[in-house]
């Protein structure tokens, strides 16, 4: 019954926060204006939505940091060095995102920080993560119990972490092309791992999911069509950097593809159009990610959205099957 009441809370809180965070930052981008640069290669639907306040990841960084701190100093949620190296990256992977945002704006283009030294900055974060996650004694073992698997990396362990931190939020990153798109497939997968992390043990990265819900559900009020302020690099990252960190931490990086599958797919629509561009010179897809590609056909907006939603719940309704099970 207690951690049933944390959870509540923990939703609830990041909510309220969130929302009135909103209720001011969204105005004062505006005025600020901290607009969004859209690509020339989007439809016109897209261009119409050029100069609406973006960085609006904030609205769910600040309070799920805050109210989680808060509810460390506080005793209510314990204090274990799997929280600090999420709080790590969620924070690390949101200044990086804050940057590009911002640099984005300043040169009034969609080229922010150079790839090499957002790479950079990412293999920075995930050596940090590597050094306190060893420090602890963490495990360099790939597990999967149910089939028996145990494979000893050893300091690989750390290209590991890097891979899956840099997977994804990219995958975050390309799927934030819509209103609402990634931020309720993002509500939806901190769901499931919520879950998954109490029933295997980690009620700490539990509690830090449900503020992270709560708190996306409020940025929704504002990013849901027609989307009042875009998440923005700063908000893709830190989501896709912070739930491939708890993956590894609950050791279910098997069950992130689950969850987060549309993410994948979103990502491989990507990478196997520049394939066949590259290589047989032709298009698989009217364009991608996959979401442009309904969009080409003529789908609605908020039809390719709620599809998206629809197969994600159904993919991280699995994935808590297969979380728990592994």
């Amino acid at each position: 019954m207690l951690l049933l009441t944390k959870a509540i809370f923990a939703i609830m809180i990041g909510f309220l926060c969130s929302s009135v965070l909103g209720l001011i930052l969204v105005p004062l981008l505006k005025k600020m204006h901290v607009g969004q640069n859209i690509s020339i290669f989007v439809g016109e639907n897209h261009r119409k939505k050029a100069g609406t306040p973006t960085m609006g990841g904030l609205i769910f960084i600040v309070p799920t940091v805050l109210i989680s701190i808060f509810l460390i100093l506080t005793g209510k949620i314990p204090y274990t060095s799997n929280l600090s190296i999420v709080l790590l990256v969620f924070i690390g992977y949101g200044i990086i995102g804050f940057l590009d945002d911002f640099l984005s704006i300043k040169k009034k283009n969609n080229e922010g920080l150079s790839t090499y030294k957002k790479l950079f900055l990412q293999v920075l974060i995930a050596v940090i993560f590597f050094y306190i996650y060893m420090k602890d004694g963490g495990q360099t073992s790939w597990i999967i119990g149910t089939l028996h698997i145990d494979i000893e990396m050893g300091w690989l362990y750390g290209l590991f972490i890097l891979f899956i931190l840099v997977g994804s939020s990219n995958a975050v990153n390309l799927t934030d092309g819509l209103d609402g798109l990634a931020g309720g497939l993002s509500a939806i997968a901190f769901i499931a791992f919520s879950l998954i992390s109490l029933m295997v043990g980690f009620e700490d990265i539990g509690i830090f999911s449900l503020i992270l819900v709560g708190s996306i559900i409020g940025f929704l009020i504002f990013n849901t069509h027609p989307a009042k302020i875009f998440m923005g690099d700063t908000g893709s990252l830190a989501l896709g950097g912070v739930m491939g960190t708890i993956a590894i931490l609950t050791h279910r990086e098997l069950t992130l593809l689950v969850v987060a599958g549309i993410f994948v797919i979103e990502t491989l629509s990507v990478i196997i159009q520049v394939f066949f561009v590259q290589v047989l010179h032709r298009k698989l897809f009217l364009m991608t990610p996959l979401h442009h590609h309904f969009e080409k056909l003529g789908w609605c907006e908020t039809d390719i959205v709620k599809l998206f939603w629809v197969f994600g719940l159904i993919l991280a309704m699995s994935g808590i099957i297969f979380g728990v099970w592994l």
